[in-house]
């Protein structure tokens, strides 16, 4: 092998270790943020997305696109409400005992999957921020959310008192809520927040009325009946 090969060679892997290292850092450095959403009674709010955007871009175009499953199961959807970075291919299978016919007429995504058990069809792209509100058209009592976000920092307070974003490297960045609970413009002001160090706290609290928790009898309640 000729020097200039070697030369060649021994640049390649400085430059590998160089990115690894600067990875490394990057991690060292990064921070989790937690933020607790709260209703005026001082109680935890289930069912609430928390999304952080930097004021840098912080896509990766080159990495590999992200995948997401939203199962059904005993005439539910598994999960109910769902968060995913823009690009996302979600799957649809249906491990129940019947079948569903999926379909959304969202302005973020519109699709429908007739009727089909198993893996009868292929993922679904999510290509555009905003909220796709998720129904079967076999059983109206089904519902689900998904809401598609620009950025890959975003967590999900589920039976918890707190959502936590996870290696959130140091900048600016304006902190949102989203909850289908509220009306699609009552949600929550976003906050802003400048991140320095390995951790971060953020306290919402909604005034607003809030319709009850998934699962319940009276989940079907429009909007209008508050």
């Amino acid at each position: 092998m000729s020097g200039q090969a070697l030369r060649q060679i021994s640049r390649a892997a400085a430059a590998g270790w160089l990115g690894v290292l600067i990875c490394a850092a990057a991690t060292a450095n990064a921070a989790t943020l937690t933020v607790a959403v709260t209703d005026r009674a001082g109680t935890p709010v289930s069912d609430a997305v928390i999304y952080a955007v930097p004021s840098h871009n912080a896509r990766n175009d080159t990495a590999t696109p992200p995948t997401a499953v939203m199962d059904q199961r005993e005439k539910a959807f598994v999960p109910h409400l769902l968060v995913v970075e823009t690009g996302t291919a979600v799957e649809f299978p249906n491990h129940d005992t019947v079948g569903h016919h999926v379909y959304s007429f969202s302005d973020a995504k519109s699709f429908e999957l007739p009727l089909y058990s198993g893996r009868a069809h292929a993922p679904i792209v999510f290509d555009t921020p905003g909220v796709v509100d998720i129904g079967c058209n076999i059983h109206d009592h089904m519902e689900a959310h998904i809401v598609i976000v620009d950025t890959p920092y975003f967590g999900v307070m589920s039976g918890s008192d707190t959502a936590a974003i996870v290696d959130v490297p140091p900048g600016q960045y304006t902190v949102h809520v989203y909850t289908p609970r509220l009306p699609p413009r009552s949600q929550p002001a976003p906050h802003s927040i400048v991140i320095t160090n390995s951790a971060a706290h953020i306290d919402i609290s909604i005034e607003q009325r809030l319709r009850p928790p998934h699962g319940r009898t009276n989940r079907s309640l429009e909007w209008s009946a508050y």
